[in-house]
């Protein structure tokens, strides 16, 4: 199975940086009995991991060889990839150029490397459905893409509405191969004009696609706001006691839905 990490936007809420976001050091884990700074998006890369993925794929802009000389050719035990977007036109076309190198019978997971999610695991409680999102709650889903159900089916996808009638939000999905390939050929039915995975979605299951959400996330945190980061890190300074404290802040910050279950690297 593959993993998507879309890496090509720009970054500009946490600018200047001298480096690309994904890259943001963010807690640090062990290697070989020495502490090192953990980049934000090796967050993501485990989960995926966890997830079923044994290749990774980036998509990255041509400026972010910073990323591929990090990374290089693996990540434990994942093979990585990597395909280029030309300009940051969204995230469905980020998405569907990893098809490239996605085989057409492989099934794919699909993560933002900006954020850090509890728990590390969740996404094997995703089903082997054509379409499945991984749902976090949040206290301001009105920042996100917020999802309506109707048990576990999704019925709609409110794309950063301020009157969200959900306060569950997506912060991954899975695609079967067959899913992957029709939401690929509605977006370019569509002329690509897409640029939110959310609008995209809410045109599949109006076509009669179909659509799951699990509630299997306990905490979420988006590290690209300064706000965010500064959450992080003082979360990630203690795995342990940033797992407790992360949901006691998720519902008390004011800012933006921040559920914090960092580990370092949890």
């Amino acid at each position: 199975m593959w993993g998507i990490v879309p890496a090509a936007g720009r970054g500009s809420r946490i600018q200047p940086l001298a480096f690309s976001k994904e890259l943001l050091p963010v807690g640090s884990r062990r290697d070989d009995g020495i502490d090192r700074p953990c980049a934000v998006s090796e967050y993501l890369l485990e989960r995926l991991i966890l997830g079923g993925a044994d290749k990774i794929c980036f998509v990255i802009s041509p400026g972010k060889s910073d990323i591929l000389e990090y990374f290089g050719d693996h990540y434990g035990t994942a093979e990585l990839a990597y395909v280029v977007q030309p300009d940051a036109a969204g995230l469905c076309d980020a998405v569907f150029r990893a098809s490239t190198v996605v085989g057409q019978h492989e099934d794919v997971i699909v993560g933002l490397p900006d954020t850090v999610w509890f728990p590390k695991a969740a996404l094997q409680s995703l089903p082997d459905a054509d379409l499945s999102f991984l749902l976090f709650p949040v206290e301001h889903p009105e920042f996100f893409d917020a999802v309506v159900l109707d048990g576990e089916h999704v019925t709609e996808i409110q794309v950063k509405q301020p009157d969200a009638a959900s306060r569950w939000i997506w912060g991954a999905f899975k695609m079967s191969a067959r899913g992957f390939r029709e939401l690929q050929s509605l977006w370019n039915a569509r002329e690509r004009r897409d640029e939110y995975f959310g609008t995209l979605v809410n045109a599949y299951l109006s076509a009669g696609g179909r659509g799951i959400g699990i509630k299997a996330g306990e905490s979420y945190v988006d590290v690209g706001t300064i706000d965010g980061y500064r959450t992080a890190m003082a979360l990630l300074a203690d795995s342990a006691e940033g797992r407790s404290k992360l949901r006691t802040r998720a519902s008390s910050d004011g800012a933006r839905p921040v559920t914090v279950n960092h580990g370092a690297i949890a």
